[in-house]
């Protein structure tokens, strides 16, 4: 996996997104959350990606674009390390929660916590699944 964030991994599809919201399962390390939902893309991929700061919280474009921007630079280098053998597709949304403003290495921090506790938790997911058919 590298270290790219092209077009094609970038979440985008509106069908998608509401049934990630709808159905997806979330993790939160404050400030940021991950909502996730298993899925499969027709072109292979393992993972598409969106983020999203609430207007209510940064009033101005400025603000909400340059942590969005904050969000994806430290995802673009933190997947290849969390998610390189990974097993399933997954679609995620990262939101940004707090109110205050940030710099890159709290959000960076941040989205290592994240990652650690979204691969904790689909470990554990997969582990009970396992027992079950096993049973």
């Amino acid at each position: 996996m590298s270290f790219k964030y092209s077009k094609k991994d970038k979440l985008k599809s509106k069908k998608l997104i509401e049934q990630l919201f709808t159905e997806g399962k979330a993790v939160t390390a404050y400030p940021l959350k991950l909502i996730y939902l298993k899925t499969d893309f027709e072109n292979g991929l393992q993972l598409k990606t969106g983020v999203s700061v609430s207007k209510r919280l940064h009033k101005t474009a400025v603000s909400r674009n340059n942590i969005k921007r904050l969000l994806r630079e430290a995802y673009r280098l933190n997947k290849p390390l969390y998610f390189n053998n990974s097993s399933g597709s997954f679609a995620f949304m990262i939101l940004y929660l707090s109110k205050d403003g940030t710099t890159f290495d709290k959000v960076n921090h941040s989205m290592k916590l994240l990652f650690k506790k979204f691969l904790a938790k689909n470990e554990l997911s997969i582990k009970k699944a396992d027992s079950k058919t096993i049973l």
